[in-house]
């Protein structure tokens, strides 16, 4: 093997050496991304930057008396994670509340509820995330559409407002006294782009789906402001990434309030890895704060501002994403618009203005198509520019018309290939077989017209975990051992570069991450075991050995 010096020729090279290096990861398999150098021995880094990328032996030229060195004892190290598609502060609220996740009842709910109302004080909220209708064992009962109804949680809790997230996030579950607090009754209309969900005789259930659900949460966001600390959030999110190798963080969606304790922290070199942020604003907001907030690797390459996040539909297990077609178990709906497409227009307009990308969730095959005509017709207008790079998050059901269309326009797909093995048990229930194989988690056919495939968690939506999404990707397995139309699945080398390489293009970071070469971050991932060729089954049992950010370790098991 031969080293790759950042500086080129024989006196620059030797140059590069004058100064040993500040970290030298050595006696290990160093897979790039880099297809110049695919799979080294060792590496070197001064600093945040990567100097060297070689053999064993040349390694040896780059330790000084000051040099951290990392025997990696074989294992794998690849650039570090980037997750393409998540909610950082929400992963650390969800940290601090009820992880509902694994119940496999509704009554495990209501219990775990029951036992936190016993420790609350009079008055506080109490608020879960990750229940899943579609994931438990048997509907409630009573249930309206598989959901339950309010009066199970009352009886649990009666004084304190609860307020339980839909594990996609699109929709809420509150009690009586959530609803009294948020003023909804049997009168209380729909809002646009939502649903209060009723049972037979007119009455709220306690399901609130998507744009609903901020008629309660609204309330409870006005007393968490004086209950929360932000910084305590950012923290536990911080220790969770780290800890499973993360090393870029790229948040979909953040108000202008949290964006500023990130530049103070950045400023003050507290940020402990990347952060990439989508603003989450009003167009009126945003048309006055744009300019103000936009920066690129402010803090030392900490913070990077620079897209706008909108939502076009909401999700699947919710029935709340926008179809073409009614959905099969659900023959009088087709979904919601949560936005009014002239607004996600509107955001388009400002982010060709002012420098930024624009990034709207999609997840019907209705939406997906309703976001790519948008993008086309501000392309058509703005030919002059080009290389823009605007994202579709999620991308989950397409239509096959639809699918070329990513590649022609230049739009990243930036999809999670744990959504597939974690939704696969409902998808067929809600599209049926043929709207499935044609267009659902089709990450092959995007591919192979041409497309920029991201990939990441959704995070609080999933585990942060990109091993158990990695996993998802090549396997496309589920919990009962059938794979969901395995055809679309992703070679192991794709789903890292998915991870890797491409994440960082989507986020135009391709230049400083996403592979390991000279002049670029070193941000590293260290393996406990060799992804690339270990067996599938085996993917699951590998552990995070080392996070490394910017030449520094950030985590160690």
């Amino acid at each position: 093997m031969r080293a790759f010096p950042f500086l080129l020729g024989a006196a620059a090279s030797a140059a590069a050496f004058a100064q040993p290096a500040t970290l030298v990861l050595r006696n290990g398999k160093i897979a790039t991304m880099n297809a110049a150098a695919p799979v080294v021995q060792a590496l070197a880094a001064r600093g945040d930057k990567i100097v060297a990328l070689g053999s064993d032996r040349e390694a040896a030229g780059w330790i000084g008396p000051a040099t951290k060195v990392i025997d990696l004892h074989g294992m794998l190290a690849i650039p570090g994670f980037i997750e393409g598609h998540g909610h950082f502060t929400s992963l650390g609220e969800f940290r601090m509340g009820l992880d509902l996740r694994e119940a496999r009842t509704w009554d495990d709910i209501v219990a775990e509820v029951g036992r936190a109302a016993k420790q609350a004080k009079p008055g506080d909220w109490i608020v879960g995330r990750g229940w899943h209708q579609s994931k438990w064992d048997h509907p409630p009962d009573p249930n309206v559409e598989g959901f339950p109804l309010h009066a199970s949680l009352d009886k649990v809790s009666p004084d304190n407002p609860v307020l339980l997230t839909h594990a996609s996030g699109h929709a809420t579950f509150v009690n009586a006294r959530a609803m009294q607090l948020a003023g909804i009754t049997r009168d209380t209309p729909n809002p646009a782009g939502g649903e209060i969900l009723k049972d037979g005789a007119g009455n709220p259930t306690g399901l609130l789906r998507e744009r609903a659900a901020a008629l309660a949460s609204g309330v409870y966001g006005q007393w968490q402001a004086s209950h929360s600390d932000l910084s305590q959030e950012i923290a536990r999110a911080t220790e969770e990434c780290l800890s499973k190798g993360i090393t870029t963080f790229e948040d979909a969606g953040s108000p202008l309030a949290t964006v500023d304790v990130f530049r103070a922290m950045a400023e003050k070199g507290q940020l402990r890895l990347h952060l990439w942020v989508m603003l989450r604003a009003s167009n009126a907001v945003l048309e006055a704060n744009l300019d103000k907030y936009r920066t690129i690797g402010e803090g030392g390459g900490y913070l990077t501002v620079r897209a706008i996040k909108r939502y076009m539909d909401g999700a699947l297990g919710s029935r709340g994403a926008w179809l073409l077609a009614p959905y099969t178990d659900k023959p009088d709906s087709t979904g919601l618009n949560v936005e009014d497409p002239t607004d996600i227009r509107k955001a388009g307009e400002l982010a060709l203005a002012h420098g930024y990308q624009l990034c709207v969730h999609a997840i019907g095959d209705r939406a997906n198509r309703e976001v790519l005509n948008i993008y086309e017709s501000l392309f058509r207008e703005h030919p002059e520019r080009k290389n823009l790079r605007w994202r579709i998050e999620h991308a989950q059901h397409l239509s096959a018309a639809d699918i070329p269309r990513f590649a022609q326009l230049g739009v990243i797909a930036a999809m999670q290939a744990i959504h597939c093995t974690s939704d696969a048990p409902y998808v067929l229930l809600r599209l049926g077989p043929q709207r499935a194989e044609e267009g659902a988690y089709v990450w092959q056919k995007l591919m192979k017209s041409g497309a920029i495939v991201g990939n990441g968690t959704d995070t609080p939506v999933e585990d942060v975990s990109p091993l158990a999404c990695y996993y998802a990707a090549v396997s496309r397995k589920l919990k009962d051992g059938t794979v969901f139309y395995p055809d679309q699945r992703m070679s192991r080398e794709e789903a890292l570069k998915s991870y890797t390489w491409n994440n960082a293009y989507a986020a135009f970071e391709e230049t400083v991450k996403g592979s390991l070469e000279p002049g670029k971050l070193a941000d590293i991932t260290v393996l406990s075991r060799d992804i690339l060729t270990i067996p599938e089954d085996q993917i699951p049992a590998t552990d995070v050995v080392y996070t490394i950010v910017g030449g520094k370790v950030m985590f160690q098991r």
